[in-house]
């Protein structure tokens, strides 16, 4: 399951199982990066996680993906 760490932020402070982790990019990298209410749902049920700690991974995964891209961490006026 998952657990936050010393201070709640960053990925690193999740701790999620192998197969969660895979679950989560599979659906990040093959769906989309920006799931909605529903997907979300589904998502979170198929990992054993809830929507908050799914929607919290997706938050920073996707700032992740973008720093990687060289674009600024947070959502701005790129689309992805």
């Amino acid at each position: 399951m998952a657990s936050d760490g010393r201070n709640g932020d960053g990925m690193a402070s999740m701790q999620l199982a192998e197969d969660q982790v895979k679950v989560l990019e599979e659906n990040f990298t093959k769906v989309t990066k920006h799931p909605d209410e529903a997907t979300l749902m589904l998502i979170a049920a198929e990992c054993g996680l809830s929507e908050a700690e799914t929607a919290k991974w997706f938050r920073l995964r996707n700032a992740q993906w973008r720093e990687a891209e060289g674009l600024p961490a947070a959502l701005g006026s790129v689309k992805d």
